[in-house]
C-alpha cells in the first residue's frame, strides 16, 4: 500500500488550511521540494506519527495563534483516509519508514555523544519488525512481572505484621497446615515450660495411688447369717426369753458371769453362782446357759467384734482423711505437671464421695452393732446398706479409674523429665514460633490473604517462564541478525566513500532494556562510542559522518524488513552534511531501492539532488510537488521539475536551436551572445586537458596550431580554421571582447549562418 495524496492539512505548522495537495497525486517516486522553513520536517513527522499513532509529534506542531488543533486527512491508495482529529489517528499505516532528523537523534546521537536510548532505538532497529515483535513480547513479560512484583508487595502489605510476627512473607505463606496444630501447640508450650523450669520438674514427684477400700461384704455376710445349731431350740429359746427380760446389756451380763462360775466354784465339788454362792446343780438354766455360752458361741462374738474394729479401721474417719490427703496431693502435683503434659482432671466431688462412704459405713455398723447384740440370730443386709454399699463401689471404681489414669502420666512425666534436663530453650522456642506461625497463616482471617498471595506468585513464577522463553528466542534471533547487520552497514558505509567501519556490533540486556552495543574501526583501530578521554565517537566523527552512518543505519535495516516489498520509504532532506561523492551514492541508493518498495517520499531542498533522483525513474512511476509561501505560511504547488534539470548549457542551445526554427528579433542578441558560451563548453568537455576550467578559446586555438601534424595534435587545420571564424563572430556579441557587444548590429542571415555552424562544431 501507498500513498495516493495529502487531502488536507490544518492548523499544523506551515500550514494554516491546506488542500491543495488533493490535486496533487503522490507517484511511487514522489519528491517534494521546498526551501528551509517551508513545512518539510513538518511532513516527515506527520507521516512517522501516522505510522507509529504517536499523536504527540502532530500536536506539539499545532500552529502558532491557531484556535482549533490539528486536522490532517491522507489518502492511501487502497481503503479509507487516514484521519488525524481530536488528538488521535482513524488509523495508522505502520508500514511507512521516515528517515531524518528525528531518526538520526534516536538512533545514532541528538549531538555527539551516544546515550543509552540510542543504542536501545538502534538495536530495535536492527532487529527488525521479526526481531521487534520478540523484543516486545520479551519486554511485555518483563513489564507484567513489574506488575506482579507491585500486586505482591500489596498482598505482603495485606498479610498481617502481627499474625507473621519476623518470619519472611514467602516462608509465612509457605507454612503447611497442620490439622492437631492445636495439639501441637500445647506439646510444644508444654516441652518449652518444663525446660524453663528444668530444676523444679527434676524434683517434683509423680503421681501415686489413692484407691478406697473395699467393705469385705464376702466376709460379713456369712458372719450376719451365722447361729449354733447344737443349741436345742427350747433351751435357746428359754435363754433369750431370759435374756430379754434382763435387757439390752443382759447377754453380755450373763456371758460375763458364765466365765466367773469356775473361778468362785474353785476348790469345790460342785458349782455355785458367782453372785450368790448357791448350788448350781439344781438350776434348770445353767445348763441352758453353758450351751449358749459356749466357746463356738464366744467365737461367733468375737468375729462379729472384729469385723466391727475393722470396719472402723478400715473405713473410719481416719481413712477417709487420709484417702482426702491423698486427693489433695494428687490435685497438686496435677496442677504442676498439667503445664508439661496432658494430665487427666480430678472431676469427683471429695465431699459427695465422703458422704457416700459414710453412708455405707454406716449401714454396716448398725447391722454389725445388730449381729453382735443377738449372735445367734441369722441376719441378712437390707436393702438400704446394700444400696449405700453400691452407691459407693460405683465411687469407688471413679476413684480407681483416676487414679489410674494420673498413674499412667507417670511415663509421661519420666519423658519430660528426661528432654527438661537436655532440652535447647532457644530451639523449643523456636518450634513453638513456627507452630504459631502455621496456627496464623491457616486462620480464617489471615488465609485468604496468604492464598491471594501464592496465586499471584504462581502466576508470577509462571511469567517468568514466558520471560526466559522469550529471552531465549529473542537472543537466538539477534545471534543471527547482528553479525548480519554489521557486514551490510559496513557496505553502505564503502559505498558512502566513508573513512570508517563497524565492528563488534551486538546486543546486551540492560537495566532500561535491550540496547546495541559497537565500535568504530578508523585506521584499523577501535574507537569505543564513549570515552572520558581520548579517541571517541564525539571527536572522531564529522558531522557527514554521522549523517552518513545514520543512512547506513537506515538503509541497512530496510534491507533486513522481510516486509521490504510494502514499505513507504520516507526520505527528508538527506544532504545535510553530505559532500559530492555521498549525494551521489545517496541518489544512487535510492534508485536502488525504488523499484523494492512500494513507495519512496523524498523532501529536500536542494533541487540539483531531487532532479538527479527525477532523471533516473521513468515518467510513469514520478511526481513533483514544491511548499511554496502563502499568505499565511505554506501551500502545495505543481513542480515541473524539467525546467530546474536543464543546465545553462542546456539552455542556450535550446535558445539557438528555437530562433533557428523560427526567427524571433526579441531573441536574437541573446541568441548571438550564447554562441561563443557552446564553444566554450564544448571545447571543455571535448578536451579537458587542454582546455581547463576558466580557459579562454583564443590561448586553445593557439596550442591547437603548435600541435598541427604532431602525435599531439588536438584539431586538424580545417577545423582549426573554423573554430577561429565562429569565434571571431562570437566575439563581437561577448562583452570582455567587444566593449560595442551590446550595441552591435545583428544580421539575420548572418547570425542563422553562424548558429548552424556552430552548433554543427559542438556535434563534432
Amino acid at each position: 500500500m501507498s500513498l495516493d495524496r495529502i487531502q488536507l492539512l490544518r492548523n499544523v505548522g506551515q500550514f494554516d488550511s491546506v488542500n491543495e495537495g488533493a490535486q496533487l497525486p503522490l507517484s511511487r517516486l514522489a519528491l517534494i521540494y521546498a526551501e528551509n522553513g517551508r513545512g518539510k520536517t513538518t511532513l516527515a513527522s506527520i507521516l512517522r506519527s501516522a505510522s507509529t499513532g504517536d499523536a504527540q509529534l502532530v500536536t506539539e506542531r499545532h500552529r502558532l495563534g491557531a484556535q482549533h488543533p490539528p486536522h490532517l486527512v491522507l489518502s492511501p491508495q487502497v481503503g479509507p483516509p487516514l484521519v488525524f482529529q481530536n488528538g488521535a489517528w482513524s488509523a495508522t499505516l505502520p508500514s511507512i519508514a521516515v528517515f531524518d532528523d528525528h531518526f538520526v537523534a534516536l538512533n545514532v546521537c541528538a549531538g555527539v555523544e551516544i546515550g543509552p536510548s540510542h543504542r536501545q532505538n538502534l538495536h530495535e532497529l536492527i532487529l527488525g519488525a521479526q526481531g521487534v515483535a520478540l523484543n516486545a513480547t520479551l519486554q511485555a513479560h518483563v513489564g507484567r512481572i513489574e506488575e506482579h512484583n507491585r500486586t505482591l508487595r500489596a498482598l505482603s502489605d495485606a498479610i498481617p505484621a502481627q499474625a507473621r510476627g519476623a518470619t519472611a512473607v514467602d516462608a509465612f505463606c509457605a507454612l503447611a497446615a497442620n490439622a492437631d496444630i492445636n495439639d501441637a501447640i500445647q506439646d510444644a508450650e508444654r516441652n518449652l515450660a518444663a525446660a524453663q523450669s528444668a530444676d523444679a520438674v527434676r524434683q517434683a514427684a509423680p503421681f501415686s495411688a489413692f484407691n478406697l477400700p473395699a467393705f469385705d461384704i464376702q466376709a460379713i455376710s456369712p458372719l450376719l447369717a451365722f447361729t449354733l445349731p447344737d443349741l436345742e431350740a427350747a433351751a435357746a429359746a428359754g435363754v433369750q426369753a431370759h435374756l430379754a427380760r434382763l435387757g439390752r446389756e443382759g447377754a453380755t451380763w450373763v456371758g460375763d458371769g458364765m466365765q466367773s462360775v469356775a473361778d468362785a466354784s474353785a476348790g469345790l465339788d460342785h458349782e455355785i453362782c458367782p453372785f450368790c454362792a448357791q448350788d448350781l446343780a439344781g438350776s434348770p438354766l445353767l445348763r441352758h446357759y453353758q450351751a449358749y455360752f459356749s466357746e463356738a458361741y464366744d467365737g461367733l462374738k468375737r468375729d462379729v467384734t472384729q469385723q466391727i474394729q475393722a470396719l472402723d479401721d478400715i473405713h473410719g474417719g481416719l481413712a477417709a482423711l487420709t484417702f482426702e490427703r491423698s486427693v489433695r496431693d494428687a490435685e497438686q502435683r496435677r496442677t504442676f505437671w498439667g503445664a508439661f503434659l496432658q494430665a487427666p482432671e480430678i472431676t469427683f466431688d471429695t465431699a459427695e464421695l465422703t458422704r457416700t462412704w459414710a453412708a455405707a459405713r454406716h449401714a454396716l455398723a448398725e447391722v454389725l452393732a445388730a449381729k453382735q447384740a443377738a449372735p445367734l440370730e441369722s441376719i441378712v443386709l437390707p436393702e438400704a446398706a446394700l444400696a449405700a454399699i453400691a452407691a459407693y463401689e460405683v465411687a469407688k471404681v471413679e476413684i480407681t479409674a483416676c487414679s489410674n489414669s494420673l498413674l499412667d502420666c507417670n511415663a509421661q512425666i519420666a519423658l519430660v523429665k528426661e528432654r527438661a534436663a537436655t532440652a535447647n530453650v532457644a530451639a523449643l522456642m523456636s518450634d513453638l514460633t513456627r507452630l504459631r506461625s502455621t496456627q496464623a497463616r491457616h486462620s480464617a482471617a489471615v488465609a485468604p490473604h496468604c492464598e491471594a498471595y501464592l496465586t499471584e506468585k504462581a502466576a508470577k513464577s509462571q511469567t517468568e517462564g514466558l520471560r526466559e522463553q522469550a529471552r531465549d528466542e529473542l537472543n537466538d534471533y539477534r545471534r543471527n541478525v547482528f553479525p548480519a547487520y554489521q557486514g551490510v552497514i559496513n557496505q553502505y558505509l564503502g559505498r558512502f566513500n566513508a573513512g570508517f567501519r563497524l565492528d563488534q556490533v551486538d546486543s546486551v540486556n540492560t537495566r532500561g532494556g535491550s540496547a546495541c552495543t559497537y565500535t568504530v574501526l578508523i585506521n584499523n583501530a577501535a574507537v569505543p562510542q564513549t570515552a572520558d578521554a581520548g579517541p571517541a565517537f564525539r571527536n572522531t566523527l564529522s558531522a557527514g559522518d554521522r549523517n552518513a552512518l545514520a543512512l547506513a543505519f537506515f538503509f541497512a535495516s530496510l534491507e533486513q524488513d522481510q516486509q521490504l516489498a510494502h514499505k513507504i520509504v520516507v526520505i527528508d532532506d538527506p544532504m545535510t552534511s553530505l559532500d559530492e561523492h555521498r549525494s551521489l551514492t545517496t541518489v544512487q541508493e535510492l534508485r536502488r531501492l525504488l523499484p523494492r518498495v512500494a513507495q519512496v517520499i523524498v523532501l529536500s531542498h536542494s533541487k540539483p539532488f531531487l532532479c538527479n533522483l527525477w532523471e533516473g525513474a521513468s515518467a510513469a512511476d514520478r511526481s513533483a510537488i514544491r511548499l511554496v509561501r502563502a499568505a499565511a505560511g505554506s501551500t502545495f504547488a505543481p513542480w515541473d521539475v524539467r525546467q530546474d534539470c536543464i543546465t545553462e548549457h542546456d539552455r542556450r542551445h535550446e535558445l539557438v536551436t528555437g530562433y533557428l526554427q523560427a526567427a524571433d528579433p526579441a531573441i536574437e542578441r541573446q541568441v548571438a551572445a550564447a554562441l561563443r558560451p557552446i564553444l566554450e563548453a564544448f571545447a571543455r568537455v571535448a578536451y579537458p586537458a587542454t582546455f581547463p576550467p576558466g580557459g579562454l578559446l583564443g590561448p586553445f586555438i593557439g596550442i591547437c596550431e603548435q600541435r598541427v601534424n604532431t602525435p599531439a595534435q588536438i584539431l586538424g587545420q580545417a577545423d582549426i580554421a573554423e573554430l577561429r571564424a565562429l569565434l571571431d563572430y562570437a566575439n563581437l556579441f561577448h562583452h570582455d571582447s567587444n566593449p560595442a557587444w551590446a550595441t552591435q548590429v545583428i544580421n539575420d542571415q548572418a547570425l542563422v549562418n553562424f548558429a548552424q555552424r556552430t552548433l554543427a562544431f559542438a556535434r563534432r
